[in-house]
């Protein structure tokens, strides 16, 4: 029996990996820190999170931030839509943005290239970068996830008990479900694209 966990949350068949959720809360604690430091010193932050392959954490914590924008590998924004959003978010009146990264983004090769990007084209903003890297795996987890490690636990002993195996354990509409190992491992998990929605109206 598998039991999905990884904080990318980039595993299929399963709504949420154990670890996601406390990551979630670790990285956006650090954000709101961030935002103190820009708002006083008029300054853009790139702050990179994890998520090679998925945007999972750079979307749910951009949204729940408030990040000025999202930058993840299922959306390839461009360089342009860039600049335009941080240009809005200036003429509104803000005194600083937050540009959440996730590390797979493919805008530029890496987020200090974005960083030499932004600056030679607005030059109004002082450019920082802040690479979380694996501060976003520590921290004590979250209820949320205690509770999911229990859950799943006992499904994995039970359907063992019952003679059942090569099954994942997984959360799918709140519920514990098994989906087979070869499945888990070679399916994609797919980006909510609701919060996208919801993403780019905050956004504009």
């Amino acid at each position: 029996m598998g039991i999905p966990g990884t904080i990318d949350n980039d595993i299929y068949g399963t709504s949420h990996t154990l670890g996601y959720d406390t990551a979630l809360n670790t990285v956006v604690d650090v954000i709101d820190k961030i935002r103190d430091t820009a708002s006083s010193h008029n300054r853009l932050f790139f702050v990179e999170v994890m998520g090679r392959d998925a945007g999972h954490i750079a979307l749910n914590v951009g949204v729940g931030a408030g990040a000025e924008e999202i930058l993840i590998p299922e959306e390839n924004l461009g360089l342009d839509r860039l600049l335009e959003s941080l240009r809005r978010s200036k003429a509104s009146g803000k005194s600083s943005s937050i540009v959440v990264v996730a590390e797979g983004d493919k805008i530029g090769k890496n987020v200090f290239e974005l960083k030499d990007y932004v600056e030679e084209n607005m030059t109004e903003y002082e450019v920082r970068v802040s690479v979380l890297g694996h501060m976003q795996r520590g921290g004590s987890p979250s209820c949320f996830d205690r509770v999911l490690a229990s859950r799943m636990g006992v499904k994995a002993v039970e359907s063992l008990m019952e003679g059942v195996s090569n099954q994942m354990v997984g959360l799918l509409n709140d519920k514990i479900a098994l989906t087979p190992l070869e499945k888990a491992i070679k399916g994609q998990s797919k980006i909510n694209k609701e919060l996208i929605r919801v993403s780019d109206i905050m956004t504009t």
